[in-house]
């Protein structure tokens, strides 16, 4: 089911640096190639000083107020012998913030060790924060998965099965319903913390495919409204074709969880054929897993009735 599972290995430099809206003072040898692969920074006060134990280099660096007064207090050639000695590790880029000025050591050692040196305005913990931010997400454990997603009364839904079981046909009447489109036939799921993200890849976003019609645009063809961006995965809704000889739950007191990156999420598997609306179904699959969310249980709360039924009696 899952058909793609990949942990991104860094973003580029340059994506960061455009991003972030961030000046570059000098370009590094590596700059079209390297990768920050960790979304937590460093502030390199102990390196400055000589201090390199626990020191990962891997990590973007971060020059703000308290180094720059620190490095004030030096001379010239101290300076020098800082910055060289901090260069001389594959860093991905030294940024200056607080528009604070570079001391002409810092770039003529970044020029001498082809290191990147970068600059922005925003403030020391500003700048940490965005950075945090971008990299939590650019860098999440992402997959792909077959189906489709949509919100459904404020749920995001993925809607999972073989080819031709009726995944888009379901979607299409779930969206003329009111409902949000996310995305179709394709689904990236990103982990951020403890929450599965999903949204269409860039170039089928707002596409569904209707057997017998073709592609549809539905932001084109029911507006804004029809569609949303991104959405939370909820709950799973895997649609199969009808088996006589398979047994349906038909209590719901066992409740089915799928693993995806790590995180379970409850799953419901709906048998198709003739006659069976499935997107009412899907409607109230959606409805029901919100009781339970809320701690409202129809099938245990009736599994407890009747077992006091049957004591009392």
């Amino acid at each position: 089911m899952i058909q793609q599972d990949e942990m991104k290995g860094g973003v580029k430099i340059g994506e960061l640096a455009e991003y972030l809206g961030l000046a570059i003072v000098n370009k590094g040898a590596d700059f079209e190639t390297a990768l920050v692969g960790i979304r937590d920074v460093n502030r390199p006060g102990l390196q400055l000083v000589g201090f390199f134990d626990y020191f990962d280099p891997r990590r973007l660096q971060v020059i703000g107020m308290a180094e720059t007064k620190m490095l004030e207090g030096m001379d010239p050639q101290q300076r020098t012998r800082s910055f060289s000695r901090l260069f001389e590790y594959a860093i991905p880029a030294l940024v200056v913030s607080r528009d604070l000025d570079i001391y002409p050591e810092c770039l003529a050692m970044a020029r001498k060790h082809q290191r990147t040196l970068l600059h922005t305005t925003d403030t020391t913990v500003v700048f940490t924060t965005k950075v945090i931010e971008y990299l939590t997400q650019a860098l999440a454990p992402t997959i792909t998965r077959h189906g489709g997603l949509l919100d459904i009364y404020g749920e995001g839904v993925l809607i999972t099965g073989d080819s031709g079981v009726g995944k888009s046909e379901t979607a299409i009447e779930l969206i003329k319903r009111g409902h949000r489109l996310v995305a179709d036939d394709a689904v990236d799921i990103r982990r951020v913390a403890d929450q599965l993200l999903g949204r269409a890849p860039e170039l089928i976003r707002h596409y569904i495919e209707l057997r017998g019609i073709g592609v549809v645009d539905v932001q084109q063809l029911l507006g804004m409204s029809a569609v949303k961006p991104e959405a939370q995965v909820d709950l799973v809704v895997h649609l199969e074709r009808w088996r006589e000889d398979k047994f349906y739950d038909r209590f719901g007191l066992d409740e089915e969880k799928v693993n995806i990156l790590g995180i379970e999420v409850p799953i419901i598997t709906i048998p198709v054929q003739p006659g069976r609306n499935l997107a009412t179904i899907v409607e109230v699959a959606v409805m029901n897993n919100r009781h339970k969310k809320y701690g409202f249980n129809a099938a245990q709360q009736l599994a407890d009735e009747l077992e006091r039924h049957t004591q009392g009696g």
